[in-house]
């Protein structure tokens, strides 16, 4: 018995180590072959054997997911590993009517970004919409009740169609989803259907244009047609065409380590409520968006040394590009390269040729490996800098720049018109190319900051003063702003005479900063919070420097305004004033007695107008102004303080003189005569109505009633319309007649006053709500109308001529109908 027990339990030794050994073997194996994922059939009638659905006649391109077109059908071949993955979903416009949005749209315009995941659900395959905005550790019981109360929704549901032959990919026919009008995905607004008043998607007109795999994402274009009663270009057939890209994107499985943002340096965001904090309330928590970059050599970075990053920013150059621009778009791209070495890296970001098809026959544009600056064949005179960002990290994957072909004619002409007085090569429509190159290599520049993360900067500019921009020294050095990415263009301060001067803009000392800041490899650091110590420290080094402030969320301070340059900009407008002078009175020489013909001095005066326009803008955001100092609590000072009362005071002192008198500088025959028939005079009431009507809205009351609310000595609203009548109205105190695009001034001004008198804000529109009508603001108009009544009875006892009293008497009665409508 004895025998028999030993030699029972000796074979079960030698069959488990028999059973080890093997499996052993396999799992030595399994580290060797990958064993594909499989899923379990269901027998369903619906679902069909492989080859009876992806048949020979199938057109298939391999990538992410295999995807096959047969016939009219579309299919994706889904393998099961990416089920269940993080994905984006990206809507953008390819090609678009012009005028769609109001101008405001363009080609690369994303519309929609969505994060998804394909789920399997018995004998479907859905397309779920995930939410980052809500977030708690897996760990921690909230986490449910996070995903309870943020159940994302079902944007699409499929039929699985058949499973591939080693039942390791589900296939799907996702030809109904591309080519029906899904609102997640559709290219036109709510909003955009109903100013168009679009009715429906015409499917006969409508079908899917391409589907292309790539390695990390598939990219679907469609040709969608819409019947809608008004559309953005009106040819008489009720008609939208647009062409949809629409991309999707596999996620990076190991996340960036994401970095705080905070609001004294400028960037692009992305927010969301973390519901595990120890707070007693949900966290919300911002992050920067921002390209991961991390040393090769840790060490010799901790040192203080340069050091390459292991994966660099490459951006390819669109096949597309004339030959004679690539060498500036190279240029303005690797400009960043200074800047990154601020944050530790050199050789950071790179521009390339495209490849041809013997170095790379597969390279795409669309492919999201690829970063590219697209060169669009386009009327339009823009450059845009979109990007894409993983929602869950902030990390950005793949930025394509859009550069549109007629925006260097925008450039030549703001060029003439802002520097032509003082700068001889600017005076011509055939803009020398080093010049053009240069502004080419500046605007790339500025699109390529926007793709790193940042934002404008409208600040940037008022950290230099004004004089500074007639030193040739400090132009050539400085630049016209501490920073590319203000809107500040060109040096239309510097005057004739002034010499070596600098008139385009180039990167400066803020760049840096910023790129230290959202850049610099910090070791060792496990969580976000980690690092918050060291980006203040960052911040405070600097506090108080103007070079390295970030501002212009608001159009209220007019220390950050877009397209202005200088610390003052009402001296800055005098000196653009004088030089606009000089050009409108050579601008017939410099542009139609070259060409010989008038299209050129049309476009060149119509903008004239508007640089005139922008230089008087800039002046009345003086008024009801307020500075904004970004600060901590622990720093000193407001964050909001208003403008001073001198300083509004002789902003409105300016303005009166300089847009209200009537500029006849602007009005010139040799010029109006040769470009249009009529419209002279509502051309300048309308340039001055637009400014009169922004003094007198009530945003900017509102804010003059506050601030003497908490400071007497401040400018008060009073005192504002006081000063403004007496400007409008100076004629009934000199006696004088008054002359047409005077009279038609002071129209524009009782009708501003009859709006403050009837109209509201809408609450829901209005940024700056007051209830307008328990405020001051009736009771100060209806004073300063009847003060106006008084004015005209006296004037009109002088003696003027019958069309200035006419228009008094007129003015009387439109007066009496504001006062008392019954």
């Amino acid at each position: 018995m004895r025998k028999i027990l030993v030699l029972t339990i000796c074979s079960f030794i030698l069959l488990s180590c028999s059973t080890a050994q093997s499996a052993g073997k396999k799992k030595a194996n399994n580290q060797t072959t990958q064993v594909k994922p499989q899923v379990s059939k269901k027998t369903n009638s619906k679902i069909k054997d492989y080859d009876k659905v992806i048949t020979k006649e199938a057109i298939s391109d391999s990538g992410l997911f295999d995807v096959h077109s047969v016939g009219d059908k579309y299919y994706f071949e889904i393998p099961i590993v990416h089920l269940n993955t993080d994905m984006l979903l990206v809507s953008r416009f390819a090609k678009l009517p012009s005028n769609l949005g109001g101008g405001y749209v363009n080609a690369g315009t994303k519309t929609n970004t969505r994060m998804i995941n394909w789920e399997r659900f018995k004998d479907k395959i859905l397309i779920k919409e995930k939410s980052s905005s809500a977030v708690a550790t897996d760990t921690l019981p909230i986490n449910v009740s996070v995903k309870s109360n943020n159940y994302e929704p079902t944007l699409y549901a499929f039929d699985i169609a058949a499973f591939s032959k080693d039942s390791s990919a589900v296939v799907i026919d996702v030809t109904s989803f591309y080519e029906s009008d899904v609102k997640a995905i559709s290219g036109l607004s709510s909003r955009l259907r109903s100013t168009y008043k679009v009715k429906n998607l015409d499917k006969s007109r409508s079908f899917i244009n391409s589907v292309k795999s790539f390695p990390e994402n598939i990219e679907v274009i469609q040709d969608f047609t819409y019947n809608a009663s008004s559309p953005p270009v009106n040819t008489g057939d009720e008609t939208i065409s647009v062409q949809m890209n629409q991309s999707m994107i596999l996620l990076p499985k190991t996340l960036m380590q994401p970095r705080l943002y905070d609001e004294r340096v400028g960037w692009f965001t992305l927010s969301k409520y973390d519901y595990s904090s120890e707070e007693l309330k949900s966290d919300r928590k911002t992050y920067l968006r921002r390209w991961k970059l991390i040393p090769k050599d840790i060490g010799a970075y901790n040192r203080g040394e340069l050091v390459e990053p292991i994966k660099p920013i490459i951006y390819y150059l669109d096949p597309a590009t004339p030959m004679k621009f690539r060498s500036y778009m190279k240029e303005g791209i690797e400009l960043w390269q200074k800047a990154f070495e601020a944050a530790g890296f050199k050789n950071a970001i790179i521009a390339k040729e495209p490849p041809t098809k013997e170095e790379d026959p597969d390279f795409s544009p669309e492919d999201i490996r690829y970063s590219v600056v697209r060169y669009v064949a386009s009327t339009t005179r823009n450059a845009t800098g979109p990007s894409v960002s993983d929602p869950r990290s902030g990390e950005i994957i793949e930025s394509d720049i859009i550069w549109y072909h007629n925006h260097l004619r925008s450039y030549r002409n703001r060029y003439l018109l802002e520097t032509g007085a003082a700068n001889p090569s600017a005076r011509t429509l055939n803009t020398p190319d080093e010049e053009i190159g240069e502004m080419m290599k500046m605007v790339i520049a500025h699109e390529v900051g926007h793709t790193l993360g940042l934002p404008h900067n409208m600040s940037a500019s008022y950290a230099y003063d004004v004089e500074s921009y007639r030193d040739g020294d400090f132009t050539q050095k400085y630049g016209i702003a501490a920073t590319i990415m203000d809107y500040a263009r060109y040096n239309y301060i510097a005057q004739p005479g002034d010499e070596n001067i600098r008139f385009i803009r180039q990167l400066g000392p803020y760049d840096a900063y910023a790129i230290n800041f959202g850049y610099r490899y910090i070791d060792g650091v496990k969580s976000a919070d980690d690092e918050k110590e060291i980006l203040n420290s960052w911040i405070t080094e600097k506090a108080g420097d103007p070079i390295y402030k970030f501002g212009g969320r608001g159009s209220y301070d007019p220390t950050a305004q877009t397209e202005d340059i200088g610390n003052n900009s009402i001296k800055a407008s005098t000196y653009g004033l004088k030089n606009l002078k000089i050009v409108a009175k050579n601008l017939p020489s410099w542009t139609s007695d070259q060409t010989d013909n008038y299209e050129d001095l049309e476009e060149l005066y119509g903008e004239l107008l508007s640089v005139w326009s922008r230089y008087v803008g800039h002046v009345v955001t003086h008024i009801g102004g307020v500075v904004e100092e970004t600060k901590n609590p622990s720093q000193e000072g407001a964050i909001f303080s208003p403008v001073s009362k001198l300083d509004q005071k002789l902003a409105l002192s300016w303005l009166q003189e300089n847009a209200f008198e009537t500029p006849i500088w602007l009005i010139d025959k040799s010029i109006l005569q040769n470009i249009n028939y009529a419209g002279y005079t509502d051309r300048i009431r309308s340039l001055q109505a637009k400014h009169l009507n922004n003094i007198l809205s009530f945003e900017r009351l509102g804010r003059l009633i506050d601030h003497n609310a908490l400071d007497s000595k401040t400018y008060s609203v009073l005192e504002l319309l006081s000063d403004v009548r007496t400007g409008i109205w100076s004629e009934t105190k000199l006696g004088a007649n008054v002359s047409i695009y005077r009279r038609n001034l002071q129209r524009v001004y009782l009708d501003a006053m009859f709006n403050l008198m009837t109209e509201d804000l809408d609450p829901k529109r209005s940024q700056q709500y007051f209830n307008v009508n328990q405020s001051d603001v009736r009771a100060l108009v209806r004073g300063e109308l009847n003060r106006v009544k008084q004015m005209l009875n006296t004037a009109l006892r002088t003696n003027v001529n019958t069309e200035t009293t006419y228009h008094y008497k007129d003015a009387i009665e439109r007066i009496n109908t504001i006062i008392d409508p019954k």
